[in-house]
């Protein structure tokens, strides 16, 4: 059987042969399927196992699965966030040796949801502008790059917690063009208008099932996502005139992307002939300014709000407790002593709940939220017990295999008197 086989993978895992190839997707046994939630697909769609990690296989035409494979690569390269690529199983057939579809493997991205397990019971309407907010920036960023998605859905697009907000991810590519030199103005308006029209028939559906609250309204959130992702796109885009005497206008237009998470790579600045009014035009670079800030200087890998968050945390910290100057110091200080400490105490049965970030920024509201209602700040051991006790345990897991966490020696901080304390107990 293994000869018949035509694998496509950046890199060969020899266990991919031991799944049942020879069986339909939709005949695997029990023992070869990870239970996971999934949304809607026209295609068939099961979850396995892979050396430690987990996989979505699809089965489609060879033609497709080859097409897609690619796409997925170059979307990769150019950061969109996306499903990560696995492989390409072609040359299948069954127990008679006739033909049967080939696949395409993907890595399941960890802690990611489709939208319909987002919630347990109904659409709420803070989670549907959530929702289509994380789909419009993922829209942009494909548009930016020059990618026609083709069928823009929530059901083609997975979500990751973010500090209060979501990350969308890209996982169905199958019916996208990659142009090099950009895309029209029409073949955008085209995938937003499929993105109206699909997600106001994805929450018409739950409205079906009775699962979306009063005050839902399945047109407005389609308007909504069109709004946002107009908004978005012109602050990213467009140029900008004004007075010579308003040049202060340049760094709030900096500051504006930057709160938005995408970086300057450059600005061309030009000036009337007469030198009275002075006209900008940004060049954008990929989302994720907080992001990258936070990797370089802590190693942590976080979402962008989530990034924001601790980036905020380690400049209180740098600015009220770090003794030393340099940025980099203070970050190492930061997370051995703040942020390791936290995620480590984590009961390790509940730690496949969140990931690591999102309990770190979680932690934070539930003491925000502690100490206003006490009326005094709460020490964080307490908040810890308190948040573990009463919010994280009722939380389901959202992750389906969760690496170890650093185990990184943490050194407590001594006051002046000796005694070991958290940072946030003396401010």
């Amino acid at each position: 059987m293994a000869d018949s086989l035509r694998i496509t993978a950046a890199e060969i895992d020899p266990q991919l042969l031991t799944l049942p190839w020879r069986t339909k997707l939709a005949e695997w046994p029990s023992s070869a399927i990870v239970k996971l939630p999934k949304g809607i697909s026209r295609h068939i769609v099961r979850f396995s196992e892979l050396s430690g990690m987990v996989i979505a296989v699809k089965e489609t035409t060879a033609h497709m699965a080859q097409r897609e494979y690619e796409l997925l690569g170059a979307l990769q390269r150019l950061e969109v966030p996306c499903v990560r690529r696995v492989a390409v199983i072609d040359g299948r057939t069954d127990e008679q040796g006739n033909p049967l579809p080939a696949a395409l493997v993907t890595a399941h991205l960890k802690f990611s949801m489709p939208y319909r397990a987002l919630f347990t019971q109904t659409l709420r309407p803070d989670t549907a502008t959530r929702l289509v907010d994380a789909l419009a920036l993922l829209l942009v960023r494909v548009h930016k790059v020059g990618f026609r998605w083709g069928d823009v859905s929530l059901s083609n697009t997975l979500f990751r917690r973010d500090a209060g907000a979501f990350a969308a991810y890209l996982v169905d590519a199958e019916t996208g063009d990659l142009y090099e030199g950009g895309l029209t103005d029409g073949q955008r308006e085209h995938d937003i208008d499929i993105a109206r029209t699909n997600i106001a028939g994805e929450i018409m559906d739950l409205e079906a099932g009775g699962r979306v609250e009063i005050g839902v309204d399945a047109v407005e959130v389609a308007d909504q996502l069109v709004a946002t992702y107009r908004e978005l796109w012109s602050a990213l885009t467009e140029a900008e005139s004004f007075a010579l005497t308003e040049t202060w206008r340049i760094t709030e237009r900096v500051q504006r992307l930057n709160e938005l998470g995408f970086d300057i790579d450059e600005m061309t600045i030009q000036t009337d002939p007469d030198g009275t009014r002075v006209s900008i035009q940004p060049k954008v670079v990929d989302a994720g300014h907080h992001r990258r800030r936070l990797l370089r200087l802590t190693g942590l890998d976080a979402e962008e709000n989530q990034a924001r968050r601790l980036l905020n945390d380690l400049d209180e910290y740098r600015s009220r407790i770090s003794r030393s100057s340099d940025e980099e110091v203070a970050a190492h200080e930061w997370v051995t002593r703040v942020f390791e400490p936290v995620v480590r105490a984590i009961p390790y049965e509940m730690r496949a709940k969140l990931e690591p970030a999102e309990v770190f920024h979680q932690v934070l509201e539930h003491r925000w939220h502690l100490s206003q209602a006490r009326g005094a700040s709460v020490p964080l051991a307490e908040t810890l017990t308190s948040y573990i006790r009463d919010v994280l345990r009722h939380r389901r897991d959202e992750a389906t295999i969760m690496g170890p966490l650093t185990e990184t020696l943490t050194e407590p901080l001594a006051t002046a008197s000796g005694e070991a304390r958290d940072w946030r107990d003396l401010v």
